[in-house]
């Protein structure tokens, strides 16, 4: 929809502005810098220090860092036994690594639908997809919004399932007055680029569990050990160590780790700041009743990764895909979060059908994440308001 912003005149945005961007500041690059001039490129001391920052924020036992979101799931899929007959149930909405990391370990992913207000997964049908092959429940933190919590724990516990709560989108946010990371059995982080903090790459699972620690630890570094207590025979000599399960070189390096703490002693700062941000959104877009505002539990203190408008269709004279055309032409560099997974070719030659989700299915085609990134200024802000206004606008009936 090009013609739209030479109908308006130019573009609200000259130079694109993108949905997410990360913030490096001096002392990010002095860390890494540092790090670059030491000993360890790989793993060393900076791995160690940022894991007990992340347990310090979240309250968890234990941190494991992992070289991506991605890893970081597949090894809390094996940490969790997941193995061939298994199923694991979470939702569509979400990127595909929440699902595929079921596959990873020769399971089957088992998509339970959304809220349809709040958008993360319902515990409603998550119960109703338990079968005598369930093994485990992969919770979305969708947007950064905590799911709920104490509901989920509840069925799992009744059931026997292993709770990992997939949290790559909500570092920083707290249920009922607790960080996230210490509340299911397995949390995963990502610190990908556009999440509230970042190491490039990467990602990290917590746990309070102790035997979960020891396989998530196995996993990262190809399941060898030089631990004697993890051997099953004794130490040979200083050189010596045993491969005990199979595993992966999932490792973090020292440089990014380097990253990450100091992007972490900021967390505050970011988080504090996209709240502001989100209010000033929900501000603007409470009196447009062609947007949907994404309602939140009142236990979620919500560090909010995306901002995502719901489009009012039947307000509109067109479909989701003239309003994002438009925003794109107008500089608005917005994206849509996400396809329901099952919706991918590789999952429907498998056998998953259209339908399964009709929530899920409903909210994928009206909805569009607009900017939201700590160094968004409000004059960014208002900016992107006063393009998406004038594109529903155009566009309203």
């Amino acid at each position: 929809m090009k013609e739209l912003a030479i109908n308006g005149g130019e573009p609200v945005f000259k130079k694109k502005i993108g949905y997410g961007h990360q913030y490096i500041d001096d002392a990010d690059i002095q860390a890494v810098v540092d790090v670059l001039k030491s000993d360890f490129l790989t793993t060393g001391p900076k791995i160690d220090e940022a894991e007990a920052k992340l347990c310090e924020i979240t309250g968890a036992k234990h941190a494991v860092l992992i070289a991506n979101g991605t890893a970081a799931l597949h090894a809390a899929a094996f940490a969790a036994e997941i193995g061939p007959g298994d199923e694991v149930i979470t939702t569509p909405i979400t990127f595909a690594a929440s699902a595929n990391c079921a596959f990873y370990c020769g399971g089957r992913p088992v998509f339970a639908d959304i809220v349809p207000e709040t958008y993360n997964i319902d515990p409603e049908d998550i119960e109703r997809k338990i079968t005598e092959k369930t093994r485990a429940v992969v919770a979305v933190d969708f947007t950064g919004q905590a799911v709920e919590v104490d509901r989920i724990r509840e069925i799992c516990d009744r059931h026997h399932l292993i709770f990992i709560e997939d949290a790559a989108h909500s570092l920083g946010t707290t249920y009922d007055g607790k960080p996230v990371g210490a509340l299911a059995d397995m949390t995963e982080f990502s610190f990908h680029p556009v999440k509230t903090c970042t190491s490039g790459e990467g990602g990290a699972v917590t746990t309070n569990d102790d035997d979960l620690y020891k396989r998530l630890l196995l996993f990262r570094t190809h399941g060898i050990t030089r631990a004697q207590d993890w051997m099953d025979k004794p130490s040979e000599g200083g050189w010596y160590y045993q491969q005990v399960v199979l595993g992966y070189n999932y490792r973090m390096t020292d440089m990014q780790a380097a990253l990450l703490s100091s992007q972490l002693d900021k967390l505050e700062m970011f988080a504090t700041r996209r709240k502001e941000l989100v209010k000033r959104y929900d501000k603007a877009f409470k009196a447009v009743p062609e947007i949907i505002i994404q309602k939140e539990i009142p236990q979620s203190d919500t560090v909010r990764h995306l901002y995502i408008i719901q489009l009012n269709t039947e307000m509109l004279k067109c479909g989701r895909r003239e309003v994002f055309d438009a925003l794109q032409a107008e500089g608005v560099g917005v994206n849509v979060h996400y396809i329901p997974v099952y919706a991918f070719p590789y999952y429907q030659r498998l056998g998953y059908k259209m339908g399964s989700c009709p929530n899920a299915e409903k909210l994928y085609e009206r909805i569009i994440s607009i900017p939201l990134f700590y160094s968004m200024t409000d004059e960014d802000q208002d900016r992107v308001v006063e393009a998406v206004k004038k594109v529903i606008d155009y566009y309203r009936k």
